[in-house]
């Protein structure tokens, strides 16, 4: 879901992706942001990005 959110997927697309609801996409990247101590999206990507888990597209 990270991985996903850090190539700028909107929650449709990671819906789609994965098979599951956008509601629980939403529910999902509401932890993530959450859990790693961020308010957007960017700034998870972000985080993503400068830890490795990512490469920046």
């Amino acid at each position: 879901m990270l991985e996903r959110l850090a190539r700028g997927l909107r929650n449709r697309q990671i819906a789609e992706d994965l098979l599951i609801s956008e509601h629980t996409v939403k529910f999902h990247v509401a932890n993530i942001l959450a859990k790693l101590g961020v308010g957007t999206r960017t700034e998870a990507a972000a985080l993503a990005h400068a830890s490795g888990l990512t490469t920046p597209v």
